[in-house]
């Protein structure tokens, strides 16, 4: 039995046996983030032995100077009650300043975990497949990277000083009682038996509810962010007032899930005062009949009320730190959920390096589904020599786009073999596939910078004048020099500064300039107006000259380039041959390339 993080991120409801699971994950994680920190952690909790020690032994003192200090005074000798100021007042000072020292260690410490993790969670989702990318929504992993860390974040600046020392102070608090006055100690441990039960009954119940807010948080941020990435069909559709119902309806989940959360500590705080209260009432009761019949000192009495006080203290604060650990932990759930997805389309154990791409491409009996119900490509088998440019048309649906995905390696065939150059794509070395297999898409993403910075993406130390020679091979310099600053034009988010079309030329550019062995382009011009497309298709000329290509497009105007055309229907090829050669016969690209010219009349 597994629970992946995605059946994590849409489940709360968990039984035994995955909860035991679950945590059993997050533990392995955070016993790997904590494993380069034991030296520190052994310096840090030497510390908090220390300055708790020291704290704890100021109510020991105050009964030291009361019972002793006060009648050597009387008799004239002042050095024990001086001597017990003393010693209080350097416990004290020393108590603070390691207890500081404390809380800079925890923090670099804490900062150093939380860089860790943010740095795994961020360069693992890269190294997963896109079949990951695709289930689960941009909108959980920005959840992953936010409100999650925040949460381990705030439990690591805060919570986890108040547990340490709190479980340490109130352990040795009740071992000072103990040896102080052994019934006082003794009426102490009778009221455990109440804060073991409440604490108990209270952590049970906090871990359901603090998995649901974390569920419910996360669903707000993914509806919030789907939004806003989508705001151009939200508004093209009108789709503002069930947005707004649908985000209220998750608004109000969420407070929903917070309040039962806050009603569970509307019980469990005056629990906790109600206890701590009753136990000093029973110990001053007891302490001051044995005052008065002359068995107890006034000082000791004193200090075992000011320990019994100090005891519940700590288990007060230690109940805000079931908050943010409740919160933390499920988050960390969701975080060790992630890093453990394995990549779909894993690297190679033993690489096979390929320092010159040919181009020759053989799909071998290749089989492929998205799952195993779905079959998409029965036994396929293809053979595209080095340098030919093929097109591949047919209805949507037909198997075109899978094919060009399982060349670009983005997915690994169920069955058979992709090769290049007679080398399975799942042994050849990841850095040669990628330089040697490039597409480019119909979503053409610009990231954040200038042209130039964009288009080096295909070779990063290219140099501005190699930049330029690929943009004017592909028709894309004159509107990149019309732009404010050129090629160091910042082309704002997801290349909101220029259009549709000049987004897809600068792609061309971009590809050019990586110059791969194998260019696939999926529908690449279908964003392109018809001069831009004409500008394009001069250009590919260019482009596609020497290298294998593969050319998935609707646009029949795209496909008489190819020197070879590919027709196919539910992933099987049913037409093979020259554009020449499939006009002038009487199967389905003969129609669709009538049908395409009809339209132009």
């Amino acid at each position: 039995m597994s629970v992946s993080g995605v059946q994590g991120e849409e489940r709360s409801d968990f039984t035994a046996a995955e909860s035991k699971q679950i945590r059993a994950r997050s533990l392995r994680l955070l016993a790997s983030l904590a494993r380069p920190m034991r030296a520190k952690l052994a310096l840090t909790l030497g510390v908090v032995v220390v300055s708790t020690v020291a704290l704890v032994a100021g109510p020991a003192i105050i009964a030291y100077g009361i019972d002793t200090g006060l009648p050597a005074l009387l008799r004239g000798n002042a050095v024990p009650l001086i001597g017990a100021v003393a010693i209080y007042l350097v416990a004290g000072v020393a108590g603070a300043l390691l207890i500081a020292w404390y809380t800079v260690l925890t923090a670099r410490i804490g900062q150093a975990i939380l860089l860790d993790l943010r740095k795994r969670v961020f360069l693992h989702t890269q190294r997963l497949s896109l079949e990951f990318h695709e289930r689960y929504t941009s909108g959980r992993i920005i959840a992953r990277q936010t409100s999650d860390l925040d949460a381990i974040r705030e439990l690591l600046d805060s919570g986890i000083n108040q547990l340490v020392q709190g479980a340490l102070y109130m352990t040795l608090v009740a071992v000072a009682l103990v040896s102080l006055d052994f019934r006082s100690g003794l009426v102490l441990c009778a009221f455990l038996l109440p804060l073991a039960t409440l604490t108990r009954w209270f952590q049970v119940r906090s871990r359901q509810r603090f998995r649901e807010t974390r569920v419910a948080s996360a669903g707000l941020i993914v509806q919030f962010v789907e939004t806003m990435t989508g705001i151009r069909a939200v508004k093209a559709f009108r789709k503002e007032p069930q947005n707004a119902r649908t985000f209220a309806a998750l608004t109000e989940t969420y407070r929903a899930t917070n309040a039962r959360v806050i009603q569970l500590f509307g019980v469990f705080e005056p629990g906790l005062l109600l206890i701590g209260n009753v136990a000093l009432a029973v110990v001053l009761l007891l302490g001051g009949l044995r005052v008065a019949d002359g068995s107890l000192a006034i000082g000791v009495l004193l200090a075992a009320l000011l320990y019994t006080r100090q005891f519940f203290a700590p288990a007060e604060e230690m109940a805000m730190f079931y908050n943010s650990y409740q919160s933390a932990a499920s988050a960390l759930e969701k975080i060790s959920g992630v890093l453990e997805e394995t990549p779909g389309v894993p690297d190679p154990q033993d690489p096979i390096d390929l320092w010159q791409a040919r181009g020759k491409l053989d799909f071998a009996n290749v089989e492929f589904g998205y799952s195993a119900q779905t079959l998409i490509l029965p036994r396929l088998a293809l053979k595209i020599p080095a340098g030919q440019v093929v097109a591949l048309v047919g209805a949507t649906g037909a198997g075109k786009s899978t094919l060009a995905k399982l060349i670009a390696r983005f997915y690994d065939p169920s069955h058979g073999q992709v090769l290049l150059d007679d080398v399975d794509l799942r042994r050849l070395h990841p850095k040669d596939l990628r330089r040697a297999i490039v597409m480019v898409t119909q979503e053409a993403y610009l990231f954040s910078g200038t042209v130039a910075e964009n288009i080096a993406l295909g070779k990063p130390d290219a140099t501005r004048e190699e930049i330029i020679a690929a943009a004017t091979a592909v028709g894309a310099h004159g509107f990149i020099q019309a732009l404010p600053d050129a090629y160091d034009s910042e082309v704002n988010k997801r290349g909101g500064r220029v259009s549709a079309g000049q987004r897809q030329l600068i792609s061309f550019a971009r590809a050019f300039l990586a110059n791969p062995a194998v260019l696939i382009l999926d529908e690449a011009t279908a964003s392109l107006d018809i001069p831009s497309e004409r500008l394009v298709q001069e250009a590919l000329t260019t482009l596609l000259a020497g290298r294998t290509a593969l050319i998935i497009a609707h646009r029949l105007s795209t496909v008489a380039i190819a020197d070879r055309v590919l027709v196919m229907e539910s992933g099987r090829i049913v037409e093979d041959g020259t554009p020449r050669e499939l006009i002038s016969g009487t199967g389905r690209f003969a129609k669709l390339h009538a049908a395409w010219r009809d339209s132009l009349v």
